[in-house]
């Protein structure tokens, strides 16, 4: 791939991803994040967000922003390959970072926009779009996913997601 093409951003869950069958785990107390993460290779794949990532990858390198942890990394390939998705590089949170993904995401996103146009994030959540905005980037908000309340709360209190 050239590096002159722009770089499309993609989030991965509640953007390519369903989670709604694994929201679950996060609505008990304490939140079951182990096995949050483990039903991920189930994820239905968003067909919105699908198509857009595939219209992207004509005229940009895509790229996977996820806050997802690393330890997920395995199975975060096997199923972006299992749908068929453009590959690209995958930008996933450390093990042990805690920060709201707001945070996360906005750096990856300073330090990719330093050498490289970023034509667009697509991405879930409102406050990564809200931060991705101030900043300067261009933002699609993905609407198509049903996302829990404890999914968001997580996000953002937590910094597992």
């Amino acid at each position: 791939m050239t590096r002159s093409r722009p770089l499309a951003v993609f989030d991965l869950d509640g953007t390519l991803a369903d989670t709604a069958h694994r929201q679950r785990f996060l609505e008990r107390t304490p939140r079951d994040w182990d096995a949050f993460f483990a039903a991920a290779p189930n994820d239905p794949p968003l067909p919105e967000g699908v198509r857009l990532v595939r219209e992207s990858a004509q005229d940009c390198e895509v790229v996977y922003l996820t806050g997802r942890p690393e330890r997920c990394r395995r199975d975060t390939v096997d199923w972006l390959a299992a749908q068929g998705l453009p590959e690209g590089r995958i930008w996933m949170r450390r093990n042990d970072d805690r920060r709201p993904a707001r945070h996360t995401k906005l750096d990856v996103l300073k330090r990719l926009g330093r050498d490289r146009e970023i034509r667009m994030l697509v991405d879930d959540d409102e406050l990564v779009c809200i931060a991705a905005e101030r900043a300067g980037f261009t933002v699609v908000r993905a609407r198509w996913a049903v996302t829990s309340a404890a999914l968001r709360d997580a996000q953002e209190r937590e910094g597992r997601t």
